[in-house]
């Protein structure tokens, strides 16, 4: 069988990779450049609980050690401090990371992957599809033909994969733009990240912005100032007369002592693709969706479309062509991508507008500044982990379903379990290996060895249920879950969305369930077309 083929090695593209690898699959990664990032301090990314701990499963690297978790977050508007969050030991802090120190960890866990080959120096320029399979071709010093059994589009904005397929990109250009500085010095909230709106040192009007700063290690901060819309030339005496007002304004008067370290212009466009599949060829990434507004991530939604997409591609690549089960990537992830643009095109005239609402609602300038940090922390419409209630993959209303805290569709929380082999280990450790996770709650189990209770009461029942799933599970305990009874049964995907609660051992219904999340039965037209043409 040919390998996938990954067209992109930046963050999307490397990760998708390794996610494949860990279930078995091949691929080649076709890198334009030279393989190596440039180093680029202002350059960085803001990565969510469960991305952090995606990437930390797949590089095997306490990215903790190489960013900076926000110690909390602070909302400034002009003087008044509008709300202050502390991020306590074991809360969901967001990991602040410089984006070559993660592509770094990305490489080197790739050179240690046998089941990925990276060919640098490889611009691709043609595609071609056939039912059995994809052929690219490179030009440069790789100039060769690569055969492939999918191909995965991970190479940006500009997209080479995208524009070969004649897939439209539409959406708004420059919906905001900010200037940014990575520079060493000491500001007056230690490890924490601030918002600050209308700062008072800045004339009135819609030029008066915003500015964000984050921390970085080693006493470094980036800084975001929002421009007015245009495209006036930010120069480097602007920007350093940004700086060192900015930092005056931020100490009583004083500019404190600075190294600047990298500065540059970021410009945020909001744009989805209208296809993310095209037979055997799918988008991720930058090349699938823009987004970034109001301090959302867009490199975290690429992460998550890599995730959603791995173990969707690994039993096609084992077993066989399945279009259900591939067919809701994109039906999955688009919704996600297009319900965050929506939401964050909808608050913008609001957040953006000198003057509408807060003239006319109290309160609502603290409004804003909520939606604002729902953005930044990854909450609410703006910010939140998609659901995937909506997606063609789950199952049909079954007899023993049962509601707990977690939705259909949306991430499970990460509790402790114990996995087979007896130990305790976070829920979110055992996702992305393409298994289900089968989780059973029962209270009292975590003071008994598991050779004790493995044999006793539900277990044996359940064990073989799992054992006759249509596809590998694996099967955990958990002391308890948020909203679910005692000896409930959960059903986890391998991305850890979750398909369905039910109350107690029910082997008919979670062999269903598990079908649908695999996209149902494969029809036999389709499968006797896939044996024909020689996929397995």
């Amino acid at each position: 069988m040919d390998p996938v083929i990954v067209v992109g090695a930046g963050p999307v593209g490397l990760t998708l990779a390794l996610a494949l690898a860990r279930q078995d699959v091949p691929t080649v990664v076709l890198d334009e450049g030279p393989g190596k990032d440039e180093v680029r301090p202002a350059r960085t990314v803001v990565l969510r609980e469960d991305t952090a701990a995606l990437l930390e499963r797949l590089t095997g690297v306490a990215l903790g050690d190489h960013g900076a978790r926000w110690a909390g977050w602070r909302s400034v508007r002009r003087k008044q401090v509008i709300s202050e969050i502390t991020f306590d030991e074991g809360d969901a802090a967001p990991l602040h990371i410089a984006q070559h120190v993660l592509t770094a960890a990305l490489h080197a866990a790739i050179a240690g992957e046998p089941l990925v080959k990276v060919a640098v120096d490889s611009r691709l320029d043609s595609i071609e599809q056939e039912r059995s399979g994809v052929a690219a071709h490179t030009r440069g010093p790789q100039g060769i033909w690569w055969r492939g059994s999918y191909l995965v589009g991970c190479d940006g904005p500009r997209s080479t994969v995208r524009k070969l397929q004649d897939i439209r990109f539409p959406g708004r250009t420059a919906v905001e733009r900010h200037a940014v500085a990575a520079l060493r010095t000491e500001l007056p909230w230690e490890g924490q990240a601030l918002l600050h709106r209308m700062p008072p040192w800045r004339s009135s009007g819609p030029s008066a912005g915003e500015v964000t700063a984050r921390p970085l290690p080693d006493g470094v901060w980036r800084l975001d100032w929002l421009l007015p819309p245009g495209k006036d030339l930010v120069t480097p005496e602007i920007l350093v007369a940004r700086i060192r007002e900015t930092l005056a304004g931020w100490t009583d008067g004083s500019t404190p002592t600075y190294d600047l370290l990298d500065t540059g212009v970021h410009t945020v466009h909001h744009r989805v693709a209208r296809r993310w599949r095209t037979g055997r060829v799918f988008l991720a990434g930058d090349a699938a969706h823009l987004l970034g507004a109001l301090g959302t991530q867009g490199l975290d939604e690429g992460l998550r479309d890599a995730d959603n997409l791995a173990w969707k591609l690994a039993p096609a690549w084992h077993h066989g062509h399945h279009e259900a089960l591939l067919d809701s990537y994109q039906t999955e992830r688009r919704a996600v991508v297009a319900a965050r643009l929506r939401a964050a095109d909808q608050v913008l005239p609001v957040l953006r507008g000198s003057g509408g609402l807060r003239h006319y609602v109290s309160g609502a300038g603290r409004g804003r500044d909520a939606l604002l940090a729902d953005g930044h922390l990854g909450r609410g419409p703006v910010g939140a982990p998609g659901s995937y209630a909506d997606s063609p993959l789950v199952p049909p209303q079954l007899e023993g379903e049962i509601p707990v805290d977690t939705p259909v569709g949306a991430p499970v929380t990460d509790v402790r379990v114990t996995a087979e082999d007896g130990s305790f280990v976070p829920l979110r450790d055992r996702l992305g290996r393409g298994a289900l996770l089968v989780v059973l709650i029962a209270p009292g189990t975590g003071v008994w060895d598991r050779k004790h209770w493995m044999s006793a009461g539900v277990m044996p029942r359940l064990a073989a249920a799992v054992t006759a799933l249509p596809h590998p599970a694996e099967l955990l305990v958990a002391e308890s879950y948020p909203g679910a009874p005692a000896h409930s049964v959960l059903l986890v995907r391998p991305d850890g969305h979750l398909v369905t609660a039910l109350s107690g051992v029910r082997p008919a219904d979670l062999y269903a369930a598990a079908e649908a999340t695999l996209g149902g039965a494969v029809k036999e037209e389709e499968a006797a077309a896939e044996a024909g043409s020689g996929v397995r």
